[in-house]
């Protein structure tokens, strides 16, 4: 009697201490999540992940699963630091999506270390000095940006496009993905300065 009491009691134990080991990662997150709204931060859901307005721009890009190409063009075009910076920038960010209508090849080539001026320019033509949300776009406004040429802003109907150099333009899907050193706007297609 006394063995079947001994078995069921590590039973028992074991299922508690299993059990434990399954909800600790989950509390934790809840603590995590707690945190993060008793700070007041309101995070926005990019690819998967929450955007914390107290990171920066690359601390959160980098948890976007919609936005793995990016971040591995940023860092070979070593934007990481610049990026990773005070700021504050405005950045149009495209998706994963978006490289993919590109041609074939051209990511590719892009990321390879005698293309890091191209890639570099491209890059920079996403992201404008300052901070401007959804509600400071209007219709028909220049946007000069980093790179230095201009990217127009036309918005209508609640929804808002970005026109680059060439005539191609890009849809806003998710707007004011706020960062601790500006915004991001994420784009369903890669901007193309006019050079």
């Amino acid at each position: 009697m006394s063995k079947r009491i001994a078995l069921l009691s590590a039973v028992a134990f074991s299922t508690l201490a299993i059990t434990g080991a399954v909800l600790a990662p989950a509390q934790a997150e809840d603590k995590k999540m707690m945190k993060s709204e008793m700070s007041g931060e309101k995070t926005v859901m990019v690819g998967g992940a929450p955007m914390y307005p107290s990171k920066n721009i690359v601390e959160n890009a980098v948890n976007s699963k919609d936005h793995t190409t990016l971040v591995a063009a940023v860092k070979a075009a070593g934007l990481v630091d610049t990026l990773s910076s005070k700021g504050p920038f405005t950045v149009f960010a495209p998706t994963n999506a978006a490289f993919g209508k590109l041609p074939a090849g051209t990511v590719d080539t892009l990321v390879k270390p005698e293309s890091k001026a191209t890639l570099t320019k491209i890059l920079t033509y996403h992201v404008v000095p300052g901070k401007l949300n959804a509600a400071d776009l209007k219709d028909g406004q220049k946007l000069k940006t980093v790179e230095g040429e201009e990217l127009t802003v036309k918005a209508s109907g609640g929804k808002v496009m970005i026109v680059d150099a060439k005539g191609g333009s890009s849809t806003v899907t998710i707007a004011d993905v706020n960062q601790s050193n500006g915004v991001i706007h994420v784009i369903d297609t890669v901007l193309m300065p006019k050079a």
